[in-house]
């Protein structure tokens, strides 16, 4: 058995393994004479009642540890690789991958194209299938790892192979057929593109995946996301207000179908598409239950919703205070619209909404998870932003205080003069902000 081994960051306090005096930098060779893959191996074996764990002592010491404990007691260590193996990077070369449309010189971790099926189980992450074997999809079937998020932009295997510029693409569509045998339940993604993958191309492609209901459980259809830095990329062009109500048209059509037919709406339109088109939201039973919030689904609905459901509760009061709110251009008016309701309750309470152009990416690019800091600081250098700044989270790196260009919310706050909150994304959240 070749050694290699996951390498222990940590060991909980009181754990299972604590016991056992296993200390961060022994390595972990096999469980029940298995060798471990990755850590989907690692929580299938270690969910027996009965194990028998290899270990590498630092000091180069081998121990068998016979372990006997609860089903599905969990150890307590934790691997300095989450995944305990390397990530998997993209093969593709999309038409429209944003990753390829930033400017030089940003942070390192900014350029890694991820399409590993782990994380699409773990992180919730979209994959292409391009870069999976036919043991992955054993694997994902003995493991029962669901949902598999998949990124399929088109069901024409000639027009994928374009789109991602990979000629397995279309080939590796047949992959969710096996998928589908297994039962794994499945979500998916279409990025649309202008006169690409639209039209026509969309109706086959809503058509071919609707076989997968209800296992398929919704599909989610975004509009490409185009930067100034697309020199020497495929060209593209944004959708603009009449173009936006003919995408809506198509999937209210087939959205009407499907609630006849199987009970419920499975494709569904990003939130961008209705304030393109200048059309209202859904209604919140439409959304199934917010199954694709991580693309932009329904994000502003839910938050209208929570925002309603909190403002209920909330007594009133005459103190004068004054708060200024940043986020994108796309939600700007949106939220606008909930903060003036604000003031029937709290007429003194002063909530300014400043929608940010994005001149770093482009002013195509609308939504807050793309402000820079420099973007940030640069408009609204000068203005009176009164006792707080509230920033949505989704403009810092995810547990950090770091916009994407790199500034802190430390600089931010003191080039601005003003405390900067980062605020969690559910209406009760929004309003507790407000309010201090």
């Amino acid at each position: 058995m070749t050694k290699r081994g996951h390498k222990i960051s940590e060991v909980k306090p009181d754990s299972i393994a604590s016991e056992l005096e296993l200390k961060p930098g022994d390595v972990l060779l096999a469980i029940n004479g298995q060798e471990i893959e990755d850590v989907f191996d690692y929580h299938y074996y270690v969910n027996d009642e009965f194990l028998t764990l290899l270990v590498v002592k630092e000091n180069g010491e081998e121990w068998e540890l016979e372990i006997e404990k609860d089903y599905e007691e969990d150890l307590g260590l934790e691997f300095e690789q989450g995944l305990m193996d390397e990530y998997r990077s993209c093969r593709n070369k999309c038409m429209f991958c944003f990753i390829d449309q930033m400017p030089k010189g940003m942070r390192e971790t900014l350029y890694f194209k991820d399409d590993d099926s782990r994380l699409s189980f773990l992180q919730g992450n979209y994959i292409t299938l391009t870069n999976m074997s036919d043991h992955d999809i054993e694997r994902i079937a003995r493991y029962h790892l669901e949902p598999i998020n998949i990124s399929f932009h088109t069901t024409n295997p000639e027009l994928r192979c374009k789109m991602l510029h990979n000629r397995f693409a279309g080939e590796a569509l047949k992959k969710v057929d096996t998928l589908y045998e297994h039962g794994i339940h499945m979500n998916g993604q279409i990025v649309l593109c202008r006169g690409i993958n639209d039209g026509e191309e969309l109706e086959r492609t809503i058509r071919d995946l609707s076989r997968y209901l209800p296992v398929l459980e919704s599909v989610s259809v975004v509009p490409a996301g185009l930067t100034r830095f697309r020199e020497g990329l495929y060209p593209l062009e944004p959708f603009d207000k009449e173009e936006a109500r003919k995408v809506l048209e198509t999937i209210h059509r087939w959205q009407q179908k499907f609630v006849r037919e199987q009970g419920l709406h499975f494709i569904h339109a990003s939130d961008e598409w209705y304030l393109l088109a200048g059309e209202e939201l859904p209604e919140e039973e439409r959304y199934d239950g917010y199954l694709q919030l991580e693309n932009g689904v329904g994000m502003l609905r839910l938050l209208k919703q929570e925002f309603d459901q909190a403002y209920e509760a909330l007594p009133g009061d005459e103190k004068g205070r004054k708060v200024t709110i940043a986020t994108g251009r796309l939600a700007g008016p949106y939220i606008r619209k909930l903060t003036e309701k604000l003031k029937e309750k709290y007429p003194r309470t002063e909530v300014e909404v400043c929608p940010i152009r994005n001149d770093f990416f482009g002013e195509s690019i609308t939504v807050s998870g793309l402000i820079t800091g420099q973007d940030l600081m640069a408009q609204l250098k000068g203005r009176s932003l009164g006792e707080r700044l509230l920033l949505p989270c989704n403009m810092f790196r995810s547990g950090e205080e770091v916009f994407l260009d790199d500034v802190t919310l430390s600089q931010v706050e003191e080039a601005l003069q003003v405390q900067a909150d980062i605020v969690k994304s559910s209406g009760q959240d929004l309003i507790d902000a407000i309010l201090g």
